[in-house]
């Protein structure tokens, strides 16, 4: 008896060590632009609270402290436009990849029911839906062409701003297809962890909508997931630190399970999270950060030949070639120029011909990048 590992496809990552190691033969060395990892300090005013909360003997509640749970429900008024949000229905989460990859099975999904997930999109819908033996359908609609022709949806994952291609659902499309998956009786779980990194005007001056926001909901929160992580606005990627809030049923559900498969988050990133949530100060320091790395890095890459489409809001530029070709040509080309950057064959099951591009590396580093574009 084995796990299904057998039809997960290959951990997509693995297959850049041949370009990277292209890329670090550069005599300037490698930028590495590939992975949306932090690189920006911790808050200090988050590192503080993680150190006062360090004499932890007990064990920490799955459900979260009455403070952090608080802080969630007073961040997304405070920031998201949704008031009201019921503290019980807050459930902290060991980062968001782990319940990305789990909600399925949480469900008690399998061979009967579908989940749908964006096209393209961060591997781990697909990977999530496969392990649960669901079945997996990219959909680049936000799934309604699957809501309204089929039978067996079940759960349909949105990821607004998108990852990796920066697309934003507007109020009207979240409002759209939150009403088609109520008709079936489907979950809408809507991945959000790039909202606060809005670049587009309209973004900047509105706010990137959240599925829960009562033009979206009606008012009511049935049916309705929101997962947010603290890993990019906060740079707590080391911390694990994320939440899903929304429908109480549903909530109550997964908190159940949790308590007996042990998923706790730990007490003292607890007491950091809910310090983190409440200061704004440090999300608008990160944001201008992000800011003028992408400002260049889009400059570079326009100036060297290629178009950035769509990259509205989050971490990263979605990029092409003027000339067409495979996103693994585009990924060997940049690799000679000590760049490393990530196919954009990693998000979608098919071809592209749009490679991603990430704003976590270093100032000097990105300047470097731009530098070696512009051949200057």
């Amino acid at each position: 008896m084995g796990l299904r590992t057998g039809a997960l496809p290959d951990f997509p990552w693995d297959s850049l060590a041949p370009f990277a190691a292209t890329a670090r033969k550069h005599p300037g060395g490698l930028v590495d632009l590939s992975v949306g990892t932090p690189v920006d300090p911790t808050p200090d005013i988050v590192r503080e609270a993680l150190a006062a909360a360090t004499d932890s003997p007990g064990y920490p509640t799955t459900h979260g402290t009455a403070a952090l749970r608080e802080a969630v429900v007073d961040w997304f008024a405070r920031t998201r436009g949704v008031p009201g949000l019921d503290p019980g229905a807050v459930l902290p989460t060991m980062g968001s990849k782990e319940l990305v990859a789990t909600l399925p099975a949480w469900l008690g999904l399998g061979p009967d029911d579908a989940v749908v997930f964006p096209e393209p999109s961060y591997p781990t819908y697909d990977v999530g839906a496969v392990l649960a033996g669901a079945t997996p359908v990219p959909a680049d609609d936000g799934g309604l062409a699957a809501l309204r022709e089929r039978r067996d949806v079940r759960l349909v994952w949105l990821n607004s701003p998108g990852n990796p291609d920066g697309r934003v659902l507007s109020v009207g499309q979240l409002a759209e297809i939150v009403a088609a998956a109520r008709e079936v009786g489907a979950l809408v779980v809507s991945d959000e962890c790039y909202a606060e990194l809005p670049w587009a005007p309209r973004w900047v001056e509105g706010g990137v909508p959240s599925v829960l926001d009562p033009r979206v909901t009606g008012g009511d929160p049935t049916g309705v997931l929101a997962v947010y992580s603290l890993s990019k606005r906060s740079n707590l990627a080391g911390y694990r630190a994320a939440f899903v809030a929304g429908d109480p049923a549903v909530v109550a559900g997964l908190l159940e399970a949790r308590k007996h498969a042990g998923m706790i988050v730990p007490g003292p990133v607890q007491a950091a999270m809910t310090v983190a949530l409440g200061d704004d100060e440090h999300v608008a320091v990160q944001r201008e950060r992000y800011a003028v790395r992408r400002e260049l890095l889009a400059g570079a890459f326009e100036g060297a030949g290629y178009a950035v489409d769509g990259s509205e809001a989050g971490l990263y530029l979605w990029v092409r070639p003027e000339g067409r070709q495979d996103s693994l040509r585009t990924v060997a080309d940049l690799a000679a120029q000590g760049i490393l950057v990530a196919p954009g064959s990693f998000y979608t099951r098919g071809a592209s011909e749009h490679v991603r591009v990430a704003l976590t590396a270093l100032d000097v580093r990105v300047r470097e990048a731009a530098q070696r574009l512009l051949g200057a």
